[in-house]
């Protein structure tokens, strides 16, 4: 009786590992810069969440009916000005923004993702009116993030 061999062959072997070193040649760039996407993404979640405390405070403000001078969200004093958050007001209504590093010049209020991206940053600029509301900058490019 012949006897029964077991296992893979040589050429086998050598093609899945071709095979896989092929698969990993053209998936790898794919993954490489995904902290590029994930700074954009951190921009775009940055511009809702200052948006959205922008609209809640000025809602607060509205609500009140007597002009204060800061409203209180989620225990958080919130400074206005003409009925918006200001520089101030608005980290401290967003929740701090804890997980960015912010500066500020007067009245803007520039977020970045981190220390080492400046050039990937959107900008809050205080409202200047009760009829004109807070302006922040439109997302990043993918290019000033990367």
């Amino acid at each position: 009786m012949p006897k029964l061999q077991k296992g893979f062959t040589m050429i086998e072997l050598v093609m899945v590992i071709v095979i896989l070193g092929i698969l990993a040649a053209v998936a790898l760039p794919r993954f490489y810069d995904l902290q590029t996407d994930a700074r954009v993404a951190k921009m775009q979640a940055a511009i809702a969440t200052i948006k959205s405390a922008s609209a809640i405070a000025h809602s607060a403000y509205l609500v009140a009916g007597t002009n204060p001078a800061s409203v209180t969200l989620e225990g958080q004093a919130v400074a206005l000005s003409n009925g918006y958050p200001t520089v101030v007001g608005i980290v401290a209504g967003a929740g701090g923004l804890g997980d960015y590093v912010t500066a500020t010049a007067g009245t803007v209020l520039t977020v970045t993702p981190d220390a080492t991206h400046s050039s990937c940053s959107i900008t809050y600029t205080e409202a200047t009116s009760t009829t004109s509301p807070p302006t922040v900058s439109a997302a990043p490019a993918r290019a000033t993030c990367s």
